[in-house]
């Protein structure tokens, strides 16, 4: 009489809370610094904004309760300028970087002479500090001397030539513009990434299917980057609600705080005015801010991969 073949054994796995007693010693050092550095910083920062303090060691702070936060909605006109520009900043940076970045990412990942070279050249600003970049691009906005107004001027547009920086009308898509510059790069290389994992058979499938190229990358790339692209999209909203050095580096959150962002108007109030409880009223906006765009999205994209 034949006999069944032996199942194989299932493998056992440790309960969850062993593996973690596993894991902790490798999560501790990295709990504490983050701890340290980030977490306890930014809880400093809510508790402040409900006191008022110049930041002098001499003076102890006063708790004001919420007079910080009736003053900055119903007082401050800066901080709602600042706001529209940070609000402006991340629906910009979810378009335009996002965008060309994929496209760089698709067009540099076929097979074509000096790809590694294009590559390179195009993720070399995201290394560049903010502040360096900042620099360079003050010198191409120069209205006399800068490479923008010269460019207009060779090719007969001369009428165009701005005060980039100078001008409120166009002096926060400036520093756009020079934002897309550098970090277009990272979108592209978080996108290349993103491609290696396309399973080619599924291309090949849908190529043999009489599927056209928009149909390949719509049905077929498109779902498999998925996951990339919620890493772009946070990375993009965060970054694009924390932007400081260009703006420090290029306006100063001028001209008449027309590019003023929430992070460095956050900054001018605690380190320039000397109004901590302000500084700290407007960072807990910012946090706020920043938990209600990017919660939302997680909650949803975790929803639609399930």
């Amino acid at each position: 009489m034949a006999t069944a073949p032996a199942r194989p054994a299932r493998r056992r796995t440790a309960p969850a809370h062993r593996r973690l007693a596993t894991a902790l010693p490798y999560l501790v050092p990295a709990l504490v610094l983050y701890g340290w550095f980030l977490a306890y910083p930014m809880a400093d920062a809510v508790r402040l904004s409900f006191f008022e303090w110049s930041g002098f060691r001499t003076e102890q702070p006063a708790w004001v309760g919420l007079d910080n936060y009736v003053r900055l909605f119903t007082q401050d006109a800066v901080f709602w300028t600042a706001l529209r520009n940070s609000v402006i900043w991340v629906g910009l940076s979810l378009l335009v970087p996002t965008a060309i970045g994929l496209l760089l990412a698709l067009g540099l990942n076929r097979r074509i002479a000096g790809r590694n070279l294009m590559r390179a050249v195009f993720y070399i600003p995201a290394v560049f500090a903010s502040i360096t970049v900042a620099a360079m691009w003050r010198w191409i906005y120069n209205p006399t001397l800068g490479f923008v107004n010269q460019a207009l001027d060779a090719v007969g547009l001369g009428s165009w030539a701005q005060s980039w920086l100078g001008d409120p009308e166009f002096a926060l898509g400036s520093i756009f513009a020079a934002s897309v510059w550098q970090g277009v790069g990272f979108s592209m290389v978080l996108f290349l990434a993103g491609l290696q994992t396309v399973p080619a058979e599924l291309m090949e499938a849908a190529r043999i299917d009489g599927a056209n190229t928009w149909q390949r990358f719509r049905n077929v790339t498109l779902p498999c980057l998925r996951p990339t692209t919620v890493v772009v999209v946070v990375l993009a909203i965060i970054n694009a609600l924390k932007v400081f050095d260009l703006v420090v580096g290029m306006t100063g959150g001028g001209p008449a705080q027309s590019t003023q962002v929430l992070a460095l108007w956050s900054y001018t109030q605690s380190f320039t005015n000397h109004e901590f409880g302000m500084g700290g009223a407007v960072a807990t906006v910012l946090l706020i801010v920043t938990l209600a765009l990017v919660i939302p999205y997680m909650a949803w994209s975790m929803k639609e991969d399930r």
